[in-house]
């Protein structure tokens, strides 16, 4: 089963209306052939929705039942484009900037080397602890949050080395923020960026009835033999089960309402990409740069890693406050298509999730599946096709 949604004056909007079906029959074709259990897709422009598709089955609040567009996926580290982008307010107000150290602010971080860690090298995975434990349960005491910190030894020279913190970093980002700003960080980001662009189906934290719409993650696919060299790494070390196990958590509204600044969003792909229209345009449809001012966009936007290479791709990070920059030709490794142009931004998900905006097309794109596929090069191949079809839209 399927719901497709395209604006019947996508055309106005100068993407072409053929392509938008070609994309939403791409996503058929992958759940009917068994690839993934549910795959959602969308693309925007101009402020609004072009395409919204949604394909397959889901247990969602208990119970198994047709996909919709408004099944609500979890984003994974997409995740992390929202937590920065609320992060970029806070430059934007005055109350922090790239360079702050962190230990300004928690002076349980002190100590270790740890003194050097700035904001920005949270924000680009160069902050030196990108193995640091922590327990998401922890959270909620702050007593035994910050004594987590306290502990955590560093691995390198903070802003030496590129290794992508799949969650500590923005755990501490979270705690900063919230020693910043007086208020829980997940409201802050609610309040200042998810209110403000109106987002509908978009839980950044999943605290009530919404928890019924996200749709439980499964493992599917077979990691190749030998070990999967582009993912194999990167969380999990070798430990394939208790990574899926970890994965399998934010099946559960206790997991969900914590939470999680790099991975606790739920939304669907609609909603996904219109963040990103609210990046482009800084701000909702119609009310430019009511949230984000055209310099904070531009700082944000900003490569910060210069050379450093991400040691799992073998090639230049690329990395801004938060988002990945497409870059050159290399940009596939990056989760961007070949049609996007080097000022593309975004950032994908583990297992799959997809999602980006261009601002020389003015094209937001989100692709969110419930399937999180064990064989990376399988996932990007698929992932990969679709954005590129969506990268290549607009009207000749």
């Amino acid at each position: 089963m399927s719901e497709i949604y395209i604006d019947r004056d996508a055309g106005q909007a100068g993407v072409d209306d053929a392509k938008l079906r070609a994309i939403a029959d791409a996503v058929q074709v992958h759940v009917r052939n068994g690839d993934l259990p549910a795959l959602q897709v969308a693309v925007a422009r101009e402020g609004r929705v072009l395409l919204h598709v949604t394909a397959g089955r889901v247990v969602a609040g208990g119970r198994e039942q047709a996909a919709t567009n408004r099944t609500l996926f979890v984003g994974y580290s997409c995740t992390k484009a929202v937590t920065s982008s609320a992060a970029w307010l806070l430059f934007q107000d005055g109350l922090l900037t790239p360079a702050t150290h962190v230990a300004e602010l928690v002076p349980e971080f002190a100590g270790e080397g740890k003194d050097a860690v700035t904001v920005a090298h949270l924000l680009t995975h160069l902050a030196g602890f990108p193995q640091a434990p922590f327990d998401p349960l922890d959270w909620p005491n702050p007593t035994a949050r910050r004594a987590r910190f306290e502990r955590w030894r560093l691995d390198y020279e903070p802003g030496s080395t590129f290794h992508y913190h799949a969650q500590s970093a923005m755990w501490v980002l979270a705690e900063v923020m919230e020693r910043a700003t007086g208020e829980p960080f997940a409201d802050f980001v609610r309040r200042r960026v998810v209110g403000p662009l109106g987002l509908e189906d978009f839980a950044y934290g999943a605290t009530g009835p919404e928890n019924a719409r996200i749709a439980d993650v499964v493992h599917v696919g077979e990691e190749p033999a030998g070990g999967d060299p582009l993912g194999g790494g990167l969380i999990f070390d070798g430990d394939r089960s208790g990574y899926e196990a970890y994965l399998s958590r934010y099946n559960t509204p206790e997991y969900r309402a914590i939470c999680p600044p790099s991975t606790g969003l739920a939304c669907s792909a609609g909603a996904l990409t219109l963040f990103y229209q609210g990046l482009l345009r800084g701000g909702p449809l119609n009310a430019p740069w009511s949230v984000w001012r055209p310099g904070t966009l531009e700082d944000a936007l900003t490569v910060f890693t210069g050379d450093l290479v991400d040691p799992i791709t073998n090639q230049i990070a690329n990395r801004a406050l938060g988002v990945v920059i497409a870059g050159d030709d290399m940009r596939m490794f990056r989760a961007f298509a070949p049609g996007n142009s080097p000022r593309a931004f975004g950032h994908a998900g583990v297992g799959g999730q997809f999602s980006w905006a261009d601002p020389a097309s003015g094209l937001s794109f989100a692709l969110l599946t419930n399937g999180l596929e064990r064989n990376t090069a399988k996932l990007g191949l698929r992932g990969m096709m679709i954005a590129s079809m969506a990268a290549d839209c607009l009207s000749s």
